[in-house]
């Protein structure tokens, strides 16, 4: 990698009622930006985007100019929706310049993507369980929706699924499906993506079942494109899938193991999953058991083995970053308000404790570039 990555972190600004009931009280002041040490890990401070209301996820354009964040907002300029901002990103300084925002069409938007055009950005609206598609204009600003698609139904915990919560975005690597997990309904969705007109179709197959009372919540496509892997929040599994593109963009379950040693007893919900840069690992995150769970993915045929786990030393592991290339893991403890960094081992999968943390409040994402 290069001497220094800069690294991103989308906070909460001020409480959020999650779908649990509880309410986090945010106390971020916008979007942190750091210097990632190459050589020891060690994150230093280097500009704050300030005034950003709960950026929550962030996500940036292929070509790193742009950076897109949700605002994890129940109401935007007195409407019942969230928001998204653009930011022109300073590739040297890292400095954060506002574009615009627009609205996401729907409740509490907690992720998004850009397409491989970078032309659209895709949003997923959780607490209304909505999809938005953004356009990107030339100058990386937003414009009106092209299409807004709501999702229906409920699922069998009364508390978390009585209604649809979409919960992420994820394009196949050719950018022509969508996948959404709607952990509400149990049901990832399955859409066409026209790059044309910003518009999303169901596909001859709209969705894929998960186990009832899974909770699907992200997606991961594989970067040789033959497989993707569903961590399910609620039953804190992890389901890899055969990607069939030939024939309509279907995904056919191969496996589903737990994200917890045998022995754990407890309260655990997940939430990140990311596969390293070589294609070799994927790993998420346990909040709750507060690790994360190293698989090795079998280049033929796509099954995990369980390599083991580790502590992300906080609690609440909400999210993760591998810089692109696949040295450092940096971990966003959310509820003791710390972010780590890891060194990876690219044989083993394995990561250890550089030692190096920075006092971050309430992180909830880590992008790097």
């Amino acid at each position: 990698m290069s001497k220094h990555s800069l690294v991103f972190i989308g906070t909460y600004t001020e409480p959020i009622l999650f779908g649990t009931g509880k309410i986090l009280q945010g106390k971020g002041e916008g979007i942190y930006v750091y210097r990632l040490d190459g050589a020891s890990g060690a994150l230093k401070p280097c500009g704050l985007a300030e005034g950003v209301r709960n950026p929550s996820y962030l996500a940036f354009d292929a070509s790193l100019r742009f950076l897109y964040a949700v605002n994890e907002l129940k109401e935007f300029e007195n409407t019942p929706t969230g928001a998204v901002s653009a930011f022109l990103v300073d590739p040297d300084s890292g400095r954060l310049r506002f574009l615009n925002q627009q609205p996401s069409h729907g409740t509490d938007p907690c992720h998004l993507t850009v397409d491989r055009t970078g032309r659209y950005v895709l949003v997923a609206n959780f607490m209304s369980g909505s999809v938005c598609v953004l356009p990107i204009r030339e100058d990386g600003s937003l414009g009106d929706a092209t299409d807004v698609i709501q999702h229906q139904g409920s699922s069998a915990d009364p508390v978390r699924q009585s209604g649809p919560h979409a919960h992420a975005v994820t394009l196949d690597n050719a950018g022509r499906y969508v996948f959404v997990p709607d952990l509400g309904i149990d049901k990832l969705m399955v859409y066409k993506f026209d790059a044309e007109r910003g518009k999303l179709e169901p596909n001859e197959e709209p969705w894929v079942e998960v186990t009832r009372g899974a909770g699907p919540r992200q997606l991961v496509a594989h970067p040789g494109g033959g497989y993707a892997y569903l961590i399910n929040e609620l039953n804190s599994t992890l389901t890899a899938f055969r990607y069939e593109k030939a024939k309509g963009g279907m995904l056919r379950e191969i496996q589903t193991l737990s994200t917890l040693p045998e022995d754990f007893q407890g309260t655990n919900t997940c939430a990140e999953v990311q596969i390293s840069p070589s294609g070799k690992f994927l790993y998420g995150s346990n909040r709750g058991h507060d690790s994360i769970v190293i698989y090795a993915i079998d280049q033929e045929n796509g099954r995990l083995t369980c390599m083991g786990y580790r502590s992300t030393q906080g609690k609440t592991p909400r999210h993760f970053g591998i810089d692109p290339a696949g040295e450092f893991l940096v971990v966003a403890n959310q509820d003791t308000e710390s972010v780590i960094t890891f060194r990876l081992d690219p044989t083993s999968g394995d990561f250890s404790a550089t030692g190096h943390r920075v006092d971050v409040p309430t992180p909830v994402c880590v992008r790097i570039m």
